[in-house]
């Protein structure tokens, strides 16, 4: 009896060292994307004017996958040093019809 209490004590136990231990870790993964989201935003802030980090924000509202895309080239743009100065407003809007999908038209004919 003692015996089989004590297995089920150390099984617990050891569990709960797992939690803790998958906690820390989802923890630490949490702490890496804030970290990396910062330096992002801290990036396009010296890339952007203020009036194309405004406009990238609206649309990150309605396209988030484009826009990310699009933060991920100028971050690289940056890093290899192919920018020489701020992306302004109209610079950011040409990017970005070279980035948005084709529009379809749809006729409708009725018979």
């Amino acid at each position: 009896m003692d015996e089989e209490l004590e297995k089920l004590r150390k099984k617990k136990l050891q569990e709960l060292h797992q939690q803790a231990a998958l906690q820390e870790n989802l923890e630490d993964q949490e702490d890496q994307k804030k970290q990396f989201e910062e330096q992002k935003k801290a990036i396009l802030r010296s890339i952007l004017t203020i009036e194309a980090r405004e406009r990238l924000g609206r649309i990150k509202i309605a396209r988030p996958k484009i826009v990310e895309s699009i933060e991920n080239q100028l971050i690289m743009f940056a890093q290899s040093g192919q920018l020489k100065n701020k992306i302004s407003d109209e610079e950011l809007r040409a990017l970005l019809q070279r980035s948005m999908p084709k529009k379809r038209d749809i006729k409708i004919k009725r018979r």
